[in-house]
């Protein structure tokens, strides 16, 4: 892959542009910004499709955001979308192209990993996962007793279950009712067992879902699965029951899968970023082949959209740069969002992974220590049960908190009045975090109080706004406009990460852990010497006093 020029962007120009240009304008406040151009929404805001993205209510001006343009030339942002595109190995750390894009492509499409096009494997593998629904959905593929399915069960973990869990939560509306989709993740026993606990052996089907079929947490309770379903069935019954997405056939084998049964993905796609390969057939078992689809024709066209479109009029860029300008320019750590659809309850914690697993790096692409602030902290909750929360926090808190609402103008269920008082309460908080409130409001407000009484409830009820607030809001939640959403995102994380200078596709901090706990599990049980530090020494001969037979 050619190298872009090697350069120390926070010692750049640009750097101390926007350093100085944030001095200067930090005083500002988005009140005076709108009431001096009556035309800021119209300016600062994008349609796309169902989508409308309304960025207006940032501490930004014009010139903010040609300097914040300015930064993503300089960090040559260009050169790493291109090379992006073009399937190059721009995971330098593990020597890996980064091409999800390709698993929402058509036959049409150009995508290539080392000079092979790798849509004949892409689209070969959807074909695959198309039939398998389509025998599922239709109760042509039985269980062991010859009843048809009618609960499938996805283990996995991480990238193998948040965004397929997202997927069926947002899109329950377009799912078939005769079969329900239920997910298994955590590694404490409660999960499957509850999740189990009203299941028909004869009637559920598993998803093993692990690309190298090693992952601890997702085998184990597959194992545990398994046994489940071999206390009423025989053992051939393994091979009905349970299906793969795996890359590993030797493993899936030993399992007892029938190799005919493991649907594939590649070294090419990280975990997060691959329900849209197999990863999503939970999702296709829900809403079909037609909805599927329909979810990878919206992330296509977001594709289209952030591969041809000027940074000035892209959305996943905009966003973007408006997460870097709070968060390396104005110190701002944390990241909310706030989906104001139940569906999408899960939205949050799946950005969270995508997000912070991708840009939770201290180091540069060739590992040298940054001096500045990387990936925020992002977290959130469902609207409106999040106001009645944390929202005292975002408005009279002492933190700068950018925050991204999420909001259908439609809803697919018959609720009467709630769902127009559902969007109003989320317009009504951007608009809160932006306008704040005023002494001179507040003194009109109390002016029939005592004067004690109102100069003590003064500050109380003083709200300073200003907080920043994108609002991202959708004709309604579809298939094809969460295909949009999610991809928008997954961009977003892939230009801040250009920014900032780091590889946005490994993951050596999720490793370390992992190495740790597979050499703690066994001195759990076993007499085995002790030489962590004195606090983990402890905690281990804690638990094996617990379990001492004596």
């Amino acid at each position: 892959m050619p190298s872009p020029k090697l350069y120390d962007l926070n010692h750049s120009a640009i750097w101390a542009k926007l350093h100085q240009h944030q001095r200067a304008t930090r005083h500002l406040h988005m009140r005076e910004l709108f009431e001096a151009d009556p035309a800021r929404f119209d300016k600062f805001s994008l349609r796309l499709g169902p989508l409308l993205l309304d960025y207006a209510k940032h501490r930004v001006t014009e010139r903010t955001l040609a300097l914040l343009f300015e930064l993503a030339e300089t960090a040559q942002l260009s050169h790493w979308r291109d090379q992006l595109r073009r399937g190059a190995p721009i995971n330098l750390s593990e020597g890996r192209a980064v091409l999800h894009m390709a698993l929402r492509g058509t036959a049409s499409d150009d995508y290539c990993v080392a000079g092979q096009s790798v849509m004949p494997a892409v689209l070969a593998v959807r074909a695959r996962m198309a039939d398998f629904a389509q025998r599922v959905r239709s109760g042509v593929w039985k269980g062991f007793d010859g009843q048809a399915i009618k609960t499938v069960v996805n283990i996995g973990i991480g990238g193998s279950d948040l965004g397929a869990l997202l997927a069926c939560q947002a899109l329950v509306p377009f799912a078939d009712s005769g079969l329900t989709v239920r997910f298994v993740s955590n590694l404490d026993g409660q999960h499957l067992a509850q999740t189990l606990a009203d299941l028909n052996p004869a009637t559920t089907l598993f998803i093993v879902a692990s690309k190298s079929f090693t992952t601890p947490e997702t085998l184990l309770n597959a194992e545990a699965a398994r046994d489940w379903l071999l206390r009423t069935a025989p053992a051939s019954a393994v091979a009905q029951h349970f299906v793969a997405v795996s890359s590993q056939t030797e493993r899936v084998c030993a399992f007892g899968i029938d190799p005919v049964n493991m649907f594939e993905f590649w070294d090419w796609v990280g975990g997060r970023y691959s329900v849209w390969s197999a990863v999503g057939l939970p999702l296709m078992l829900a809403i079909g082949e037609a909805g599927f689809d329909q979810f990878l024709a919206g992330a296509r066209a977001m594709d289209t959209h952030f591969f041809t479109a000027p940074f000035a009029q892209n959305a996943p860029v905009i966003m973007a740069l408006l997460g870097v300008w709070y968060n390396t320019f104005y110190g701002a750590h944390s990241h909310a969002v706030i989906p104001y659809d139940q569906g999408l309850a899960r939205f949050p914690a799946y950005l969270q992974q995508l997000d912070m697993e991708s840009n939770g790096k201290r180091v540069g692409r060739q590992g040298e220590t940054l001096d500045f602030d990387t990936g925020p902290i992002i977290w959130g909750e469902v609207g409106v049960n999040s106001q009645h929360a944390f929202f005292q926090l975002l408005h009279q808190g002492t933190r700068l908190i950018p925050c991204d609402f999420v909001v259908p103008m439609h809803t697919h269920y018959p609720v009467g009045q709630q769902h127009a008082a559902l969007v109003a309460n989320c317009f009504a908080q951007s608009e809160a975090l932006m306008r704040g409130k005023t002494d001179a409001e507040l003194l009109v407000e109390l002016a029939d109080l005592p004067d004690d009484t109102r100069d003590m409830l003064l500050p109380q009820k003083r709200f300073l706004g200003n907080q920043p607030s994108s609002t991202l809001a959708f004709e309604a939640i579809t298939p094809y406009s969460l295909g949009m959403l999610m991809a928008l995102y997954e961009h977003k994380v892939f230009v801040q990460g250009v920014i900032w200078g780091i590889n946005s596709f490994d993951q050596w901090g999720v490793e370390y852990g992992k190495q740790l706990a597979r050499r703690i599990e066994p001195e759990l049980h076993h007499p085995l010497p002790l030489t962590h530090d004195a606090s983990t020494n402890g905690l281990i001969a804690h638990y094996r006093a617990q379990h001492s037979p004596h």
